[in-house]
């Protein structure tokens, strides 16, 4: 038999590959920001969806893919955030305030959302939010406000000299990217992180640690849907008409599982990565219509199939490059 002896083992927290994708992360998010002084306004407009499909993967990647709970009704959350934006903008409130408080109170209303909802387990969880997406659709539905499937529109935008309220709306989906992205990468670096992630592998076990599993799912899907909220508001700045059928579409969710999936779930990185490919497939494809949408289906399930863990697990796996620094160990 052999043994190991311990004090050649050595936990590093940053890797030299960290630090230089942290750095370059950086770097772009400054290049970014200053990026509208020399863009054309479809470049903006292009950019500031790819800002907002990045908030999508990595919020649902961050519930189904560290929190283990797979969801197929985000929707309500992005539907949500967009509607409240709209409710309070009609009271006067600056658009660009209401847009962060929709995002404050679709979080607030998560919370007892989420009380309930996580007594449900796998496949009755998933089904059931698509459930409650379905139900808060009709409600907002019966708003006089929002006249029905006719919708409605966010008219204060108007208020802003079209240029720089695209630039505006630019800052704060890079802003919010930025931000959620940050938020994400440092809960995971931490004691909580570690929880979230021993629940999805086991939750009886990470429970008989003293993990308090409940505690820990509850923050996870409170984290998700402020996020998806977020998006929702953005969304609705940059098209600037609300139409309850499509805000509370199905589709926004089977994007974010798309995205998710050739990523990579579970990674970090992955999230990103599915974000970028989706938006440079409808950015190419989109025109084609219904063969588009159907497209997109048969990738995810090719996915699904030949390469699981996405296309930055297989990357990860063949090359041992791991950019999240979640813990390295080295032999001495």
């Amino acid at each position: 038999m052999t043994t190991t002896n311990l004090t050649s083992i050595r936990i590093e927290r940053w890797a030299t590959a960290s630090i230089v994708a942290v750095s370059l992360c950086v770097a772009a998010i400054v290049v970014l920001a200053i990026a509208p002084v020399v863009l054309g306004a479809g470049a903006v407009d292009r950019l500031t969806a790819l800002f907002i499909y990045v908030v999508l993967a990595a919020m649902w990647n961050a519930l189904a893919g560290y929190g283990g709970l797979v969801s197929i009704g985000q929707q309500l959350f992005f539907g949500l955030g967009a509607y409240f934006t709209i409710r309070i903008a009609d009271l006067g409130v600056d658009p660009f305030i209401a847009m962060a408080l929709g995002a404050v109170v679709t979080t607030v209303i998560a919370y007892p959302v989420g009380r309930f909802m996580l007594k449900l387990k796998g496949g009755e969880f998933a089904i059931g939010m698509w459930v409650l997406a379905e139900l808060a659709h009709l409600l907002v539905n019966l708003d006089t406000l929002i006249q029905g499937e006719t919708g409605t529109s966010l008219i204060s935008l108007n208020a802003y000299d079209i240029g720089l309220r695209r630039n505006l709306i630019y800052w704060l989906a890079l802003a919010t990217m930025a931000g959620l992205l940050s938020a994400l990468f440092f809960l995971l670096r931490s004691r909580t992180g570690a929880a979230i992630q021993a629940i999805r592998d086991s939750e009886e076990a990470a429970a008989s640690l003293g993990v308090d599993a409940i505690r820990t799912k509850r923050l996870i899907f409170v984290i998700a849907a402020g996020g998806i909220a977020a998006a929702g508001a953005l969304w609705l700045a940059s098209a600037t008409s609300f139409q309850p059928k499509t805000y509370f579409s199905v589709q926004w969710t089977a994007y974010m599982i798309f995205m998710v999936l050739v990523g990579g779930i579970g990674k970090f990185e992955g999230a990103i990565l599915g974000a970028i490919l989706f938006f440079l497939i409808e950015t190419w494809f989109a025109a084609a219509g219904v063969w588009y949408l159907v497209g997109l289906g048969a990738v995810a399930l090719i996915f699904s199939l030949v390469l699981p863990k996405g296309l930055w697990g297989y990357f990860a796996d063949r090359t041992g490059l791991r950019l999240l620094p979640v813990g390295y160990v080295v032999r001495e």
